[in-house]
């Protein structure tokens, strides 16, 4: 019979990089709940800062208790309701100030119930899966390059080198509504779940990133090598990671 998951550990950092001179991401979790949110913000002064802050709590706010949502339903549901009311708060508030006009934020966040497990992106934030070693990204970066490649207009290295690599094509809080992509899985044993700005996807590429797991350290320590060695690598923007692990 094969073991279920039965909790899961988590852990999380997040640093301002090299270059920037403000911190436009967040993140937040509950493992009471299930609930881990990255966002990473945009818009002129502190406008990210404040979409990003906003869209993390009130994801959190509203998944509070078990997971379920205000309406009750499932957790996959309450969550796809938790990202639209943020993505309806952060439009609001963007309506209410001139000063916060067209701020916006990438959000990606994954819900678990014992062995059940659900990814959500919106923008280029990116959720991982890493089980036996081998790393996949679960998610689908919804930025113009990254369409361009999946349509076969565009190859991988094109992509890296394109002026409009930062161009994303879906953010909360830009738009009156927003549709996430969502995936559902079952977890095993073992599996490490990483969630991240793309601070760090942009600096090491994903064999890098699957080689620092693969080593012996706890969850913090994952979390801190991973931010290192995008700082050491170019540190151009916000690096954040979050790790989830499945246990027995």
């Amino acid at each position: 019979m094969a073991t279920a998951v039965v909790h899961y550990l988590a852990s999380a950092i997040t640093d301002r990089g090299r270059k920037r001179p403000s911190n436009e991401d967040a993140f937040g979790y509950s493992v009471e709940d299930g609930v881990y949110v990255v966002c990473d913000g945009m818009g002129g002064a502190a406008a990210g800062e404040i979409a990003s802050s906003l869209a993390v709590d009130e994801v959190l706010r509203l998944l509070e208790g078990n997971g379920q949502s205000e309406h009750g339903g499932t957790l996959p549901d309450g969550l796809a309701q938790a990202v639209a009311a943020a993505n309806e708060a952060i439009f609001a508030r963007s309506q209410r100030n001139p000063r916060l006009s067209g701020m916006g934020t990438t959000l990606v966040a994954l819900a678990v119930q014992e062995s059940h497990a659900w990814v959500l992106n919106v923008g280029d934030s990116r959720g991982y899966l890493l089980r036996h070693g081998q790393l996949e990204q679960i998610t689908a970066d919804h930025s113009l390059v990254e369409e361009q490649v999946r349509n076969g207009r565009m190859t991988r290295g094109e992509a890296q080198r394109s002026p409009l690599k930062n161009v994303i094509t879906r953010a909360l809080g830009t738009q009156c509504r927003v549709t996430p992509d969502v995936f559902a899985m079952e977890t095993k044993p073992g599996d490490l779940f990483l969630l991240c700005s793309d601070g760090l996807t942009r600096e090491l590429p994903d064999e890098t990133i699957a080689a620092i797991l693969r080593e012996d350290r706890s969850l913090a320590e994952h979390c801190t090598c991973l931010v290192e060695a995008a700082k050491k690598a170019g540190g151009q923007d916000n690096i954040t990671c979050m790790l989830v692990r499945a246990e027995a």
